[in-house]
Protein backbone atom coordinates (compact mmCIF):
# COMPACT_ATOMS: atom_id res chain seq x y z
CA UNK A 1 0.00 0.00 0.00
CA UNK A 2 1.20 3.48 -0.89
CA UNK A 3 0.34 5.71 2.08
CA UNK A 4 0.55 9.44 2.58
CA UNK A 5 3.56 8.70 4.80
CA UNK A 6 5.35 7.16 1.83
CA UNK A 7 4.29 10.11 -0.33
CA UNK A 8 5.87 12.48 2.19
CA UNK A 9 9.20 10.64 1.91
CA UNK A 10 8.99 10.72 -1.88
CA UNK A 11 8.32 14.45 -1.90
CA UNK A 12 11.19 15.22 0.48
CA UNK A 13 13.54 13.12 -1.60
CA UNK A 14 12.45 14.88 -4.81
CA UNK A 15 12.89 18.27 -3.12
CA UNK A 16 16.56 17.58 -2.35
CA UNK A 17 16.27 16.76 1.35
CA UNK A 18 19.23 14.66 2.54
CA UNK A 19 18.39 14.49 6.26
CA UNK A 20 15.34 14.27 8.48
CA UNK A 21 16.22 15.58 11.95
CA UNK A 22 13.58 13.67 13.86
CA UNK A 23 12.03 13.41 17.27
CA UNK A 24 9.31 10.87 16.55
CA UNK A 25 6.15 10.35 18.58
CA UNK A 26 2.83 8.50 18.60
CA UNK A 27 1.68 10.68 15.68
CA UNK A 28 4.21 9.23 13.23
CA UNK A 29 3.40 5.51 12.66
CA UNK A 30 2.82 6.01 8.92
CA UNK A 31 6.12 7.81 8.50
CA UNK A 32 8.06 5.25 10.54
CA UNK A 33 6.50 2.39 8.55
CA UNK A 34 7.32 4.14 5.28
CA UNK A 35 10.94 4.65 6.35
CA UNK A 36 11.25 0.98 7.30
CA UNK A 37 9.71 -0.10 4.00
CA UNK A 38 12.03 2.16 2.01
CA UNK A 39 15.04 0.66 3.76
CA UNK A 40 13.82 -2.91 3.27
CA UNK A 41 13.11 -2.40 -0.43
CA UNK A 42 16.09 -0.17 -1.22
CA UNK A 43 14.04 2.88 -2.09
CA UNK A 44 15.74 6.26 -1.80
CA UNK A 45 14.81 8.23 1.31
CA UNK A 46 16.45 10.94 3.41
CA UNK A 47 18.69 9.77 6.25
CA UNK A 48 17.11 10.01 9.69
CA UNK A 49 19.16 11.84 12.33
CA UNK A 50 17.62 11.10 15.71
CA UNK A 51 17.44 14.36 17.65
CA UNK A 52 16.71 13.93 21.38
CA UNK A 53 16.10 17.68 21.49
CA UNK A 54 13.87 19.31 18.90
CA UNK A 55 15.75 22.58 19.43
CA UNK A 56 19.06 20.90 18.55
CA UNK A 57 17.53 19.15 15.54
CA UNK A 58 16.20 22.44 14.18
CA UNK A 59 19.59 24.10 14.74
CA UNK A 60 21.27 21.23 12.86
CA UNK A 61 18.94 21.68 9.88
CA UNK A 62 19.70 25.41 10.09
CA UNK A 63 23.47 24.78 10.05
CA UNK A 64 23.22 22.42 7.06
CA UNK A 65 21.22 24.98 5.08
CA UNK A 66 23.73 27.74 5.84
CA UNK A 67 26.38 25.76 3.99
CA UNK A 68 24.33 24.27 1.15
CA UNK A 69 21.36 26.61 0.74
CA UNK A 70 19.13 23.51 0.75
CA UNK A 71 16.30 23.12 3.25
CA UNK A 72 16.35 19.97 5.37
CA UNK A 73 13.43 18.38 7.19
CA UNK A 74 12.69 18.52 10.91
CA UNK A 75 10.01 16.13 12.20
CA UNK A 76 8.49 16.82 15.62
CA UNK A 77 5.77 15.43 17.85
CA UNK A 78 2.42 17.31 17.90
CA UNK A 79 2.22 20.65 19.73
CA UNK A 80 4.70 19.59 22.43
CA UNK A 81 7.51 19.09 19.93
CA UNK A 82 6.44 22.22 18.07
CA UNK A 83 6.85 24.28 21.22
CA UNK A 84 10.22 22.66 21.91
CA UNK A 85 11.52 24.08 18.62
CA UNK A 86 11.14 27.46 20.30
CA UNK A 87 14.08 29.77 19.80
CA UNK A 88 15.49 27.69 16.94
CA UNK A 89 12.56 28.84 14.80
CA UNK A 90 13.25 32.43 15.80
CA UNK A 91 16.87 32.01 14.64
CA UNK A 92 15.90 30.48 11.29
CA UNK A 93 13.37 33.14 10.36
CA UNK A 94 15.54 36.07 11.47
CA UNK A 95 18.52 34.69 9.55
CA UNK A 96 16.40 33.75 6.50
CA UNK A 97 17.30 30.07 6.62
CA UNK A 98 15.10 27.57 4.74
CA UNK A 99 13.91 24.68 6.94
CA UNK A 100 10.97 22.31 6.38
CA UNK A 101 9.17 21.42 9.63
CA UNK A 102 6.60 18.62 9.75
CA UNK A 103 4.54 17.90 12.86
CA UNK A 104 1.92 15.29 13.53
CA UNK A 105 -1.22 16.14 15.41
CA UNK A 106 -3.66 14.26 17.59
CA UNK A 107 -6.03 11.98 15.66
CA UNK A 108 -9.42 13.54 14.91
CA UNK A 109 -11.44 10.34 15.42
CA UNK A 110 -11.72 8.35 18.64
CA UNK A 111 -13.78 5.21 18.06
CA UNK A 112 -11.80 3.47 15.36
CA UNK A 113 -13.69 5.08 12.49
CA UNK A 114 -10.47 5.46 10.48
CA UNK A 115 -7.06 3.88 10.54
CA UNK A 116 -4.97 5.96 12.92
CA UNK A 117 -7.89 6.74 15.25
CA UNK A 118 -7.06 7.49 18.89
CA UNK A 119 -5.78 4.54 20.90
CA UNK A 120 -3.53 6.12 23.54
CA UNK A 121 -4.48 8.39 26.45
CA UNK A 122 -2.00 11.09 25.51
CA UNK A 123 -3.85 11.81 22.28
CA UNK A 124 -6.64 13.59 24.17
CA UNK A 125 -4.19 15.62 26.25
CA UNK A 126 -2.16 16.74 23.22
CA UNK A 127 -5.15 17.96 21.24
CA UNK A 128 -5.16 21.78 21.03
CA UNK A 129 -7.30 24.27 19.15
CA UNK A 130 -4.62 25.93 17.01
CA UNK A 131 -1.37 23.99 16.81
CA UNK A 132 -0.21 25.95 13.77
CA UNK A 133 -0.79 29.16 15.68
CA UNK A 134 2.15 28.34 17.97
CA UNK A 135 4.55 29.15 15.14
CA UNK A 136 2.43 31.08 12.64
CA UNK A 137 4.09 34.39 13.42
CA UNK A 138 7.48 32.96 12.50
CA UNK A 139 6.81 30.85 9.42
CA UNK A 140 6.94 31.90 5.78
CA UNK A 141 4.18 29.38 5.18
CA UNK A 142 2.09 27.06 7.35
CA UNK A 143 -0.71 24.65 6.56
CA UNK A 144 -2.55 21.56 7.76
CA UNK A 145 -2.69 18.60 5.40
CA UNK A 146 -6.28 17.35 5.23
CA UNK A 147 -5.82 14.55 2.71
CA UNK A 148 -3.02 12.41 1.39
CA UNK A 149 -4.25 12.84 -2.19
CA UNK A 150 -2.34 16.07 -2.78
CA UNK A 151 0.29 15.70 -0.06
CA UNK A 152 3.23 15.72 -2.47
CA UNK A 153 2.03 18.92 -4.09
CA UNK A 154 1.67 20.59 -0.70
CA UNK A 155 5.18 19.58 0.35
CA UNK A 156 6.66 20.98 -2.86
CA UNK A 157 4.62 24.17 -2.41
CA UNK A 158 5.97 24.59 1.11
CA UNK A 159 9.52 24.04 -0.14
CA UNK A 160 8.92 26.64 -2.83
CA UNK A 161 8.09 29.16 -0.12
CA UNK A 162 11.10 28.11 1.98
CA UNK A 163 13.55 28.66 -0.88
CA UNK A 164 12.04 31.84 -2.35
CA UNK A 165 13.71 35.06 -1.24
CA UNK A 166 13.65 36.11 1.47
CA UNK A 167 14.04 32.49 2.56
CA UNK A 168 12.74 31.04 5.79
CA UNK A 169 11.18 28.11 7.65
CA UNK A 170 7.86 26.49 6.72
CA UNK A 171 5.51 24.28 8.75
CA UNK A 172 3.11 21.51 7.77
CA UNK A 173 1.08 19.33 10.10
CA UNK A 174 -1.19 16.32 9.66
CA UNK A 175 -3.17 13.94 11.84
CA UNK A 176 -2.52 10.20 11.88
CA UNK A 177 -5.61 9.42 9.83
CA UNK A 178 -4.35 11.61 6.99
CA UNK A 179 -0.88 10.06 7.04
CA UNK A 180 -2.38 6.55 6.94
CA UNK A 181 -4.42 7.39 3.80
CA UNK A 182 -3.82 4.94 0.97
CA UNK A 183 -3.25 7.14 -2.05
CA UNK A 184 -2.46 6.74 -5.72
CA UNK A 185 1.20 7.44 -6.51
CA UNK A 186 1.71 10.92 -7.92
CA UNK A 187 4.49 11.77 -10.36
CA UNK A 188 5.66 15.39 -10.23
CA UNK A 189 8.38 17.27 -12.07
CA UNK A 190 10.48 19.14 -9.44
CA UNK A 191 11.37 21.66 -12.15
CA UNK A 192 7.80 22.94 -11.87
CA UNK A 193 8.31 23.79 -8.19
CA UNK A 194 11.46 25.89 -8.27
CA UNK A 195 11.88 28.94 -6.05
CA UNK A 196 10.78 32.32 -7.33
CA UNK A 197 13.59 34.22 -9.05
CA UNK A 198 14.95 36.96 -6.76
CA UNK A 199 14.13 40.53 -7.76
CA UNK A 200 16.53 43.01 -9.35
CA UNK A 201 16.77 46.81 -9.18
CA UNK A 202 14.42 48.82 -11.33
CA UNK A 203 16.03 50.96 -14.06
CA UNK A 204 15.18 54.12 -12.12
CA UNK A 205 16.85 52.78 -8.95
CA UNK A 206 19.96 51.81 -10.93
CA UNK A 207 20.15 55.29 -12.43
CA UNK A 208 19.66 57.10 -9.11
CA UNK A 209 22.15 55.03 -7.10
CA UNK A 210 24.74 55.00 -9.89
CA UNK A 211 24.53 58.80 -10.21
CA UNK A 212 25.25 59.24 -6.52
CA UNK A 213 28.10 56.71 -6.67
CA UNK A 214 29.72 58.66 -9.52
CA UNK A 215 29.61 61.93 -7.60
CA UNK A 216 30.45 60.90 -4.03
CA UNK A 217 33.84 61.69 -2.53
CA UNK A 218 33.60 59.06 0.20
CA UNK A 219 31.07 56.33 -0.69
CA UNK A 220 30.69 53.60 1.94
CA UNK A 221 28.83 50.28 1.87
CA UNK A 222 27.42 48.98 5.15
CA UNK A 223 26.47 45.32 5.29
CA UNK A 224 25.70 42.60 7.82
CA UNK A 225 24.92 39.38 5.96
CA UNK A 226 25.57 39.81 2.25
CA UNK A 227 27.96 36.86 2.66
CA UNK A 228 25.13 34.43 3.37
CA UNK A 229 25.22 34.10 -0.40
CA UNK A 230 28.75 32.66 -0.83
CA UNK A 231 29.02 34.16 -4.32
CA UNK A 232 28.25 37.71 -3.18
CA UNK A 233 31.50 38.67 -1.35
CA UNK A 234 33.54 38.30 -4.53
CA UNK A 235 31.04 40.46 -6.45
CA UNK A 236 31.20 43.07 -3.68
CA UNK A 237 35.00 43.04 -3.60
CA UNK A 238 35.32 43.53 -7.36
CA UNK A 239 32.76 46.33 -7.30
CA UNK A 240 34.45 48.19 -4.47
CA UNK A 241 37.93 47.79 -5.95
CA UNK A 242 36.76 49.18 -9.28
CA UNK A 243 35.35 52.38 -7.78
CA UNK A 244 37.13 52.91 -4.45
CA UNK A 245 34.19 52.20 -2.13
CA UNK A 246 34.80 51.39 1.54
CA UNK A 247 33.02 48.57 3.38
CA UNK A 248 31.92 48.68 7.01
CA UNK A 249 30.44 45.55 8.59
CA UNK A 250 27.73 46.24 11.14
CA UNK A 251 26.75 43.33 13.39
CA UNK A 252 27.97 40.78 10.81
CA UNK A 253 26.59 37.26 10.72
CA UNK A 254 28.78 36.01 7.86
CA UNK A 255 32.07 36.74 6.09
CA UNK A 256 31.04 39.63 3.87
CA UNK A 257 34.33 41.25 2.85
CA UNK A 258 37.99 40.26 3.48
CA UNK A 259 39.05 41.96 6.73
CA UNK A 260 42.64 42.34 5.48
CA UNK A 261 41.56 44.30 2.39
CA UNK A 262 42.55 48.02 2.40
CA UNK A 263 38.94 49.02 1.70
CA UNK A 264 37.66 47.19 4.79
CA UNK A 265 36.70 49.62 7.54
CA UNK A 266 36.32 47.16 10.40
CA UNK A 267 33.33 45.91 12.33
CA UNK A 268 30.86 47.79 14.50
CA UNK A 269 28.78 46.03 17.17
CA UNK A 270 27.55 47.64 20.38
CA UNK A 271 30.39 50.14 20.83
CA UNK A 272 29.03 53.33 22.33
CA UNK A 273 31.04 55.55 20.02
CA UNK A 274 30.61 57.17 16.64
CA UNK A 275 32.24 55.16 13.88
CA UNK A 276 34.76 57.38 12.12
CA UNK A 277 34.30 55.81 8.70
CA UNK A 278 30.54 56.22 8.90
CA UNK A 279 31.08 59.88 9.85
CA UNK A 280 33.38 60.41 6.86
CA UNK A 281 30.98 58.94 4.30
CA UNK A 282 28.99 61.32 2.13
CA UNK A 283 27.11 58.42 0.52
CA UNK A 284 26.03 55.27 2.40
CA UNK A 285 24.77 52.24 0.53
CA UNK A 286 23.15 49.77 2.96
CA UNK A 287 23.20 46.22 1.58
CA UNK A 288 21.65 43.26 3.41
CA UNK A 289 21.58 44.64 6.93
CA UNK A 290 19.01 44.59 9.72
CA UNK A 291 21.06 46.88 11.99
CA UNK A 292 23.28 49.14 9.84
CA UNK A 293 23.98 51.33 12.87
CA UNK A 294 22.66 51.92 16.39
CA UNK A 295 21.34 55.45 16.25
CA UNK A 296 21.59 56.15 19.98
CA UNK A 297 25.35 56.57 19.62
CA UNK A 298 26.33 56.03 15.98
CA UNK A 299 24.83 57.20 12.69
CA UNK A 300 25.82 58.66 9.30
CA UNK A 301 26.39 62.36 8.85
CA UNK A 302 23.16 64.33 8.52
CA UNK A 303 24.30 65.44 5.06
CA UNK A 304 25.05 61.91 3.82
CA UNK A 305 22.79 60.42 1.19
CA UNK A 306 21.58 56.92 2.08
CA UNK A 307 20.33 54.16 -0.22
CA UNK A 308 19.04 50.81 1.04
CA UNK A 309 18.94 47.53 -0.93
CA UNK A 310 17.67 44.32 0.65
CA UNK A 311 15.36 41.42 -0.13
CA UNK A 312 13.37 42.54 2.92
CA UNK A 313 13.89 46.25 2.71
CA UNK A 314 10.80 47.02 4.84
CA UNK A 315 11.83 44.51 7.56
CA UNK A 316 8.35 43.08 7.56
CA UNK A 317 8.87 41.05 10.75
CA UNK A 318 10.34 43.99 12.69
CA UNK A 319 7.67 46.20 14.26
CA UNK A 320 10.21 49.03 14.65
CA UNK A 321 12.75 49.83 11.94
CA UNK A 322 13.62 52.87 9.88
CA UNK A 323 16.68 54.56 8.43
CA UNK A 324 16.83 57.86 6.46
CA UNK A 325 17.10 56.27 3.01
CA UNK A 326 16.13 58.28 -0.06
CA UNK A 327 15.92 55.13 -2.17
CA UNK A 328 14.66 51.79 -0.87
CA UNK A 329 14.86 48.88 -3.28
CA UNK A 330 13.77 45.28 -2.81
CA UNK A 331 16.44 43.32 -4.65
CA UNK A 332 19.01 40.57 -4.41
CA UNK A 333 22.22 42.40 -3.54
CA UNK A 334 24.53 40.33 -5.75
CA UNK A 335 22.22 41.02 -8.69
CA UNK A 336 21.98 44.70 -7.76
CA UNK A 337 25.77 45.05 -7.58
CA UNK A 338 26.10 43.53 -11.04
CA UNK A 339 23.54 46.02 -12.36
CA UNK A 340 25.36 48.94 -10.73
CA UNK A 341 28.70 47.66 -12.01
CA UNK A 342 27.36 47.68 -15.56
CA UNK A 343 25.93 51.19 -15.16
CA UNK A 344 29.18 52.59 -13.74
CA UNK A 345 31.34 50.80 -16.29
CA UNK A 346 29.48 52.68 -19.02
CA UNK A 347 30.00 56.04 -17.26
CA UNK A 348 32.66 55.62 -14.54
CA UNK A 349 33.71 58.17 -11.94
CA UNK A 350 36.83 60.18 -12.73
CA UNK A 351 40.02 58.17 -12.22
CA UNK A 352 41.43 60.79 -9.86
CA UNK A 353 38.28 60.61 -7.71
CA UNK A 354 38.49 56.81 -7.48
CA UNK A 355 42.17 57.04 -6.48
CA UNK A 356 41.36 59.61 -3.79
CA UNK A 357 38.63 57.38 -2.40
CA UNK A 358 41.00 54.41 -2.19
CA UNK A 359 43.61 56.50 -0.39
CA UNK A 360 41.02 57.76 2.13
CA UNK A 361 39.72 54.29 2.97
CA UNK A 362 43.20 52.72 3.03
CA UNK A 363 44.31 55.27 5.63
CA UNK A 364 41.30 54.48 7.80
CA UNK A 365 41.79 50.73 7.26
CA UNK A 366 45.36 51.06 8.54
CA UNK A 367 44.07 52.77 11.68
CA UNK A 368 41.60 49.91 12.26
CA UNK A 369 44.39 47.36 11.77
CA UNK A 370 46.67 49.23 14.17
CA UNK A 371 44.00 49.19 16.88
CA UNK A 372 43.50 45.45 16.33
CA UNK A 373 47.24 44.80 16.62
CA UNK A 374 47.44 46.95 19.76
CA UNK A 375 44.66 44.86 21.31
CA UNK A 376 46.61 41.67 20.66
CA UNK A 377 49.76 43.12 22.19
CA UNK A 378 47.81 44.23 25.24
CA UNK A 379 46.32 40.73 25.59
CA UNK A 380 49.73 39.08 25.94
CA UNK A 381 49.88 37.26 29.25
CA UNK A 382 46.08 37.13 29.62
CA UNK A 383 43.49 34.49 28.87
CA UNK A 384 40.99 36.54 26.87
CA UNK A 385 38.88 36.23 23.76
CA UNK A 386 41.52 38.32 21.98
CA UNK A 387 44.48 36.12 22.96
CA UNK A 388 42.55 32.92 22.30
CA UNK A 389 41.44 33.97 18.82
CA UNK A 390 44.88 35.33 17.91
CA UNK A 391 46.40 31.95 18.82
CA UNK A 392 43.68 30.00 17.01
CA UNK A 393 44.23 32.10 13.88
CA UNK A 394 47.73 30.68 13.56
CA UNK A 395 46.57 27.08 13.97
CA UNK A 396 43.75 26.82 11.42
CA UNK A 397 43.77 26.98 7.66
CA UNK A 398 41.33 28.39 5.19
CA UNK A 399 39.29 25.18 5.28
CA UNK A 400 38.00 25.82 8.80
CA UNK A 401 34.40 26.87 9.39
CA UNK A 402 33.80 28.86 12.58
CA UNK A 403 30.40 29.00 14.28
CA UNK A 404 30.51 32.13 16.44
CA UNK A 405 28.12 32.53 19.37
CA UNK A 406 30.44 34.54 21.58
CA UNK A 407 27.69 37.15 22.24
CA UNK A 408 29.61 39.76 24.29
CA UNK A 409 32.71 38.53 22.46
CA UNK A 410 31.23 38.44 18.95
CA UNK A 411 33.54 41.25 17.84
CA UNK A 412 36.91 39.88 19.06
CA UNK A 413 36.12 36.53 17.47
CA UNK A 414 35.59 38.21 14.08
CA UNK A 415 38.41 40.73 14.52
CA UNK A 416 41.17 38.41 15.65
CA UNK A 417 40.36 35.32 13.61
CA UNK A 418 40.29 37.42 10.44
CA UNK A 419 38.45 34.83 8.32
CA UNK A 420 38.69 35.79 4.64
CA UNK A 421 36.94 32.98 2.77
CA UNK A 422 33.21 33.30 2.00
CA UNK A 423 31.28 30.81 4.08
CA UNK A 424 34.06 30.48 6.66
CA UNK A 425 32.33 32.07 9.67
CA UNK A 426 28.72 32.47 10.80
CA UNK A 427 26.71 33.73 13.72
CA UNK A 428 23.07 32.83 14.21
CA UNK A 429 22.13 36.33 13.03
CA UNK A 430 19.39 36.23 15.65
CA UNK A 431 18.82 36.25 19.38
CA UNK A 432 17.99 32.79 20.73
CA UNK A 433 21.15 31.43 22.32
CA UNK A 434 22.40 27.86 22.17
CA UNK A 435 22.17 27.69 18.37
CA UNK A 436 25.85 26.86 17.85
CA UNK A 437 25.75 23.25 19.10
CA UNK A 438 23.18 21.87 16.70
CA UNK A 439 24.46 24.20 13.97
CA UNK A 440 27.91 22.58 14.18
CA UNK A 441 26.35 19.15 13.61
CA UNK A 442 24.54 20.43 10.52
CA UNK A 443 27.62 22.25 9.22
CA UNK A 444 29.75 19.12 9.60
CA UNK A 445 27.15 16.96 7.84
CA UNK A 446 27.15 19.46 4.98
CA UNK A 447 30.95 19.85 4.88
CA UNK A 448 32.47 16.63 6.27
CA UNK A 449 36.01 17.49 5.13
CA UNK A 450 36.09 20.84 6.94
CA UNK A 451 37.35 21.50 10.45
CA UNK A 452 34.35 22.88 12.33
CA UNK A 453 34.99 25.13 15.33
CA UNK A 454 32.44 26.59 17.73
CA UNK A 455 33.27 29.62 19.87
CA UNK A 456 30.60 30.33 22.48
CA UNK A 457 30.21 31.90 25.87
CA UNK A 458 29.50 29.72 28.86
CA UNK A 459 25.94 31.07 28.93
CA UNK A 460 25.37 29.99 25.34
CA UNK A 461 26.86 26.60 26.14
CA UNK A 462 24.30 26.12 28.91
CA UNK A 463 21.48 27.02 26.48
CA UNK A 464 22.68 24.61 23.78
CA UNK A 465 21.41 21.40 25.42
CA UNK A 466 24.90 19.87 25.32
CA UNK A 467 23.85 16.35 26.34
CA UNK A 468 21.86 16.07 23.10
CA UNK A 469 24.46 17.92 21.03
CA UNK A 470 27.42 15.74 21.97
CA UNK A 471 25.47 12.49 21.83
CA UNK A 472 24.39 13.36 18.28
CA UNK A 473 27.90 14.47 17.30
CA UNK A 474 29.40 11.13 18.32
CA UNK A 475 26.55 9.00 16.97
CA UNK A 476 26.53 10.65 13.53
CA UNK A 477 30.27 11.28 13.15
CA UNK A 478 30.24 15.09 13.22
CA UNK A 479 33.19 16.03 15.47
CA UNK A 480 33.89 19.68 16.15
CA UNK A 481 36.08 21.79 18.42
CA UNK A 482 34.17 23.67 21.12
CA UNK A 483 35.85 26.65 22.79
CA UNK A 484 33.90 27.83 25.83
CA UNK A 485 34.64 31.46 26.76
CA UNK A 486 34.10 30.95 30.45
CA UNK A 487 33.49 34.15 32.42
CA UNK A 488 31.40 32.32 35.04
CA UNK A 489 28.07 33.80 34.15
CA UNK A 490 25.93 35.75 31.71
CA UNK A 491 27.84 38.91 30.92
CA UNK A 492 25.32 40.47 28.53
CA UNK A 493 22.64 41.29 31.17
CA UNK A 494 25.25 42.92 33.40
CA UNK A 495 26.54 45.08 30.53
CA UNK A 496 22.99 46.10 29.61
CA UNK A 497 22.28 47.09 33.20
CA UNK A 498 25.51 49.08 33.48
CA UNK A 499 24.77 50.93 30.23
CA UNK A 500 21.62 52.41 31.82
CA UNK A 501 22.61 52.42 35.51
CA UNK A 502 26.41 52.86 35.59
CA UNK A 503 26.35 54.16 39.16
CA UNK A 504 23.31 52.29 40.47
CA UNK A 505 22.97 49.65 43.12
CA UNK A 506 23.60 46.86 40.62
CA UNK A 507 26.97 48.33 39.69
CA UNK A 508 28.04 47.96 43.32
CA UNK A 509 26.48 44.54 43.90
CA UNK A 510 28.53 41.36 43.82
CA UNK A 511 25.60 39.22 42.72
CA UNK A 512 22.74 40.36 40.49
CA UNK A 513 21.50 36.87 39.62
CA UNK A 514 23.50 36.27 36.43
CA UNK A 515 26.50 34.31 37.75
CA UNK A 516 27.19 30.59 37.96
CA UNK A 517 30.38 30.40 39.94
CA UNK A 518 31.78 27.86 40.51
CA UNK A 519 30.73 26.81 37.00
CA UNK A 520 29.76 23.38 35.74
CA UNK A 521 32.48 21.19 34.28
CA UNK A 522 31.64 21.84 30.64
CA UNK A 523 34.13 19.36 29.25
CA UNK A 524 32.89 16.59 31.55
CA UNK A 525 29.31 17.12 30.35
CA UNK A 526 30.44 16.60 26.75
CA UNK A 527 32.62 13.65 27.69
CA UNK A 528 29.77 11.90 29.47
CA UNK A 529 27.25 12.57 26.69
CA UNK A 530 29.44 11.94 23.66
CA UNK A 531 32.96 10.86 24.55
CA UNK A 532 34.43 14.28 23.89
CA UNK A 533 37.94 15.19 24.99
CA UNK A 534 37.74 17.59 27.95
CA UNK A 535 40.50 20.20 28.12
CA UNK A 536 40.87 23.50 29.94
CA UNK A 537 42.87 26.71 29.78
CA UNK A 538 43.48 28.76 32.91
CA UNK A 539 46.88 30.30 32.11
CA UNK A 540 48.15 32.20 29.10
CA UNK A 541 50.96 29.72 28.44
CA UNK A 542 48.39 26.92 28.11
CA UNK A 543 46.55 28.51 25.18
CA UNK A 544 48.56 27.27 22.22
CA UNK A 545 49.38 23.73 23.41
CA UNK A 546 45.79 23.06 24.52
CA UNK A 547 44.34 24.36 21.26
CA UNK A 548 46.84 22.24 19.30
CA UNK A 549 45.80 19.13 21.22
CA UNK A 550 42.11 19.89 20.79
CA UNK A 551 42.51 20.27 17.03
CA UNK A 552 44.48 17.02 16.89
CA UNK A 553 41.65 15.18 18.67
CA UNK A 554 39.04 16.54 16.25
CA UNK A 555 41.08 15.92 13.11
CA UNK A 556 42.88 12.67 13.95
CA UNK A 557 40.60 10.94 16.46
CA UNK A 558 37.39 12.20 14.83
CA UNK A 559 35.73 13.11 18.13
CA UNK A 560 34.67 16.36 19.71
CA UNK A 561 36.96 18.35 21.94
CA UNK A 562 35.76 20.92 24.48
CA UNK A 563 38.22 23.59 25.64
CA UNK A 564 36.99 25.30 28.80
CA UNK A 565 38.84 28.63 28.65
CA UNK A 566 38.63 30.59 31.92
CA UNK A 567 38.78 34.25 30.93
CA UNK A 568 40.80 36.54 33.18
CA UNK A 569 38.83 39.21 35.00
Amino acid sequence: MHTAGAALLEALNEAGVSYIFANFGSDHPALLEALAEAKAKGRPAPTVVTSPSEFVGMCAADGFARITGQAQAVVVHVECGTQSLGGAIHNAVKARVPVFVFAGSSPYTQDGELKGSRNEFIQWIQDVFDQRGIVRGYMKYDNELRTGANLKQMVHRAMQFAHSAPRGPVYLMAAREVMEDVVAPVTLDPAHWQAVEPPALSPSAVAAIAADLRAAKAPLIVTSYLGRNPAAPRVLQEFCEAYGIGVLESVPSAMNFPPDHPLHQGIQWNQKSQNESLTAADLVLVLDSDIPWIGAHNRPSASARVHHIDLDVLKEQMPLFYIPAICRAKADCATALAQLQAALAAHPPAAALTAARKALWAERHNAVTARRNDAERSAQGQVSAVSLMAALRGLIDDDAIVVNEGVTNYQPVFDHLGMCRPGSIFTSGAGSLGWFGGACIGVKLAAPDKTVIAVAGDGSYMFSQPSSVFWMARHYGTPFLQIVLNNRGWKAPRLSMLSLHPDGYGAKANDIGVAFDPPPDYGAIAAAAGGAAALSIKRFDEIEPVLCEALRVVRAEKRCAVVDAWLDG
